[in-house]
């Protein structure tokens, strides 16, 4: 089978190509990417002269590119993850997001439709996985969780985009019958992250002697997942998930920001020695809270555990623990 994945040298998709590469043999990955800041292609090093594997760089805003990757690949299915993702870059900058996440989306849809077409059984054997995200649903209350049928409303134009892509894949499944599924999942963690993400930015700015930025007192919500896990329930919705259907993956493991910072910070003590006067949690810093900031997402995954079998494997403290030890050794403590 070929795939093609998108958005491959970022954090959730260079894990996905490991993860496929190691898991499976029948497989040849074709790994699109613009090459943004947030991307590194060094986490694939172990698989870059796997005869599976190629690299390729481009945009998908550019379509006559995509076309020409689609058509020289054929893929057999394909797993969208390329997207503009940090959401403080979006309210300084928007415009990125809506040509990436929206324009992007577009593009590698069509394209795969039109090539799709021409095969003499159109979409039978074909797959486009589209990768999004639990932020589509905005900000839940004190109880309840999100299921696939809570009604989107998004509120950082991060999360606009994002929905926009969701609502154009919708709508080639109803209106072409294109063979898609989409996931939207939780918040991710795990080695390779880019620094600007919370759980990096906490580490590295501990690490320094630096403050410790937390928005607004710290009770904002969020349910985590760790990447591995979620690489496996996106191969299962890939080969189980049925077409036109969204599933939402998450870990049943939310966590206010506070309390997860604290908690980073007495794992760093044993593992990195004392912060200053003792204790890391000494560089805890808030400050004034991010415009548009959602309360809470928690994640009700019943829906993908009961039609697919997917539950997450991994203990968070423990992975979380040898999150932390990779970066340690990351940054050269």
């Amino acid at each position: 089978m070929k795939i093609l994945v998108t958005g491959g040298a970022g954090f959730i998709a260079s894990n996905l190509i490991l993860f496929l590469l190691s898991g499976r043999k029948d497989v040849s990955i074709l790994n699109l990417d613009k090459l943004t800041y947030a991307s590194d292609l060094s986490y694939l090093k172990p698989v870059e002269n796997d005869p599976r594997y190629r690299f390729v760089q481009a945009d998908l805003v550019n379509r006559e590119t995509v076309r020409e990757i689609v058509r020289d690949f054929c893929p057999d299915g394909v797993m969208h993850l390329a997207a503009e993702s940090h959401v403080d870059n979006s309210i300084t900058g928007p415009e990125p997001f809506v040509m990436s996440n929206v324009v992007g989306t577009f593009n590698i849809l069509e394209e795969c439709r039109q090539l799709w077409l021409e095969d003499p059984n159109g979409y039978a054997d074909k797959r486009f996985l589209h990768v999004s995200t639990d932020e589509v649903y905005g900000s839940l209350g004190k109880e309840g969780s999100f299921t696939e049928k809570t009604p989107y409303a998004p509120n950082s134009p991060y999360s606009a985009t994002k929905a926009g892509s969701d609502f154009l894949v919708r709508s080639y499944y109803k209106t072409f019958k294109m063979n898609v599924v989409t996931t939207n999942c939780s918040n991710n963690f795990g080695p390779h992250q880019h620094d600007e993400k919370l759980i990096p930015t906490v580490i590295r700015k501990a690490l320094a002697h630096e403050p410790i930025p937390v928005y607004g007192k710290g009770e904002n919500v969020r349910d985590w997942l760790y990447v591995t896990d979620h690489c496996n329930a996106i191969l299962s919705v890939f080969e189980k998930g049925r077409s036109g259907e969204t599933y939402i993956v998450g870990g049943h493991n939310e966590w206010k920001n506070i309390d997860l910072v604290r908690q980073m910070c007495d794992i760093l003590n044993d593992l990195a020695g004392e912060g200053p006067g003792g204790d890391y949690k000494n560089l805890i810093s808030f400050v004034t809270d991010r415009a548009g900031h959602d309360l809470r997402y928690a994640i009700d995954p019943s829906k993908i555990q009961n039609e697919i079998g997917w539950v997450p494997q991994m203990k968070f403290e423990e992975q979380l623990r040898e999150t932390i030890a990779w970066y340690v050794q990351r940054y050269g403590k």
